[in-house]
């Protein structure tokens, strides 16, 4: 345990010129007397930790000290080398680089452990895109991504509806989810933080502007608050619905699975034969049919009653189907 710690806190103090003991110590999630003990031990080891006395004083490696990659344990280099995702670092045009990174972390591996990109790769792969969808790399996506990595300003066409619109645009991060990627990026000289298909691009031009990227922007926590912003701005409609146990097990796979868990975690108490009645968030009655005809017998639509009709006609047609013989020839 402490060995991790005092191998992490070299890294630390390797990817910054200094850092006070609070901070050593927020990171190691120990005390500031810890910090100081480790320090110490470390300095005892032959690492040339250095501590400035004073307010502006801290921690830091004397004369450009590096560690070695060498420290690195399997389960360590085998995360190392999953955090690499094949086919969207292929997408971006950034395949080489990766095989060439990968090689070069190989090179400073333990013999014993060089042979950790393969067996990696053949525990681990992922397939993005969804069942059934023909996926498609945006032309634009190379482009695109140089200028994420190199914070630079671009000018982007992009289509909206019958129109063509005109951006300027801070591209912050991409994102790739079931298939289709996302940018997120700032518009210009403004505070407001948007999300564009990049499929709907049809210009990307990069300038030589560097942006002054905002620190605080948390791409993962963004795309989560979009998403969930997404998922609740389509769903213009309720219905009301009674559910079998069996329903309610099978909803988060007929709905989205967010509005079924909200749904059910507001409904009352069973009935006697263990039903529970829902109101549910819906796209569109349209859209709700569809849905909802995938829970069969273990769904009764209760309002509106025109969606309500509409699954009745559905079971007095499959009545009448399965009311007659079967032609097995």
């Amino acid at each position: 345990m402490r060995a991790a710690r005092l191998i992490k806190m070299v890294l630390l103090l390797q990817a910054r010129t200094g850092m006070t003991a609070g901070e050593l110590a927020a990171e190691l999630e120990v005390s500031e007397r810890t910090v100081m003990r480790d320090a110490q031990a470390l300095s005892e080891a032959g690492v040339p930790v250095y501590a400035d006395r004073g307010r502006a004083g801290g921690y830091r490696l004397v004369g450009g000290y590096r560690t070695r990659l060498t420290g690195l344990g399997r389960s360590e280099a085998e995360a190392l080398f999953l955090s690499g995702v094949p086919g969207a670092l292929r997408e971006m045009g950034l395949e080489d680089a990766a095989s060439a990174a990968r090689l070069k972390v190989s090179a400073a591996l333990l013999p014993s452990l060089r042979d950790t990109s393969r067996t990696v790769a053949q525990r681990f792969h992922l397939d993005a895109p969804n069942w059934f969808a023909e996926p498609k790399t945006p032309e634009l996506l190379p482009v695109v991504a140089d200028a994420v990595w190199d914070d630079r300003r671009v000018v982007a066409h992009y289509r909206r509806g019958e129109s063509e619109v005109r951006r300027e645009l801070e591209p912050y991060g991409l994102v790739l989810k079931a298939g289709v990627w996302y940018l997120c990026a700032r518009v210009a000289d403004t505070d407001s933080y948007r999300v564009y298909r990049i499929d709907r691009f049809t210009s990307v031009e990069a300038g030589e502007e560097r942006f002054e990227r905002d620190e605080e922007f948390d791409l993962p926590g963004f795309w989560e608050q979009r998403a969930e912003q997404f998922a609740r701005s389509i769903l213009h409609a309720e219905v009301v619905v009674r559910l079998s146990a069996v329903g309610v097990r099978r909803l988060p796979y007929a709905v989205d699975p967010a509005t079924a868990r909200q749904a059910v975690a507001g409904a009352g108490t069973p009935d006697a034969r263990g039903w529970v009645t829902v109101t549910l968030p819906v796209e569109s009655e349209e859209v709700a049919h569809g849905q909802l005809t995938a829970l069969g017998p273990e769904a009764e639509v209760l309002a509106p009653q025109r969606l309500r009709a509409r699954f009745a006609a559905d079971a007095a047609r499959l009545a009448g189907l399965y009311a007659r013989p079967g032609d097995a020839g």
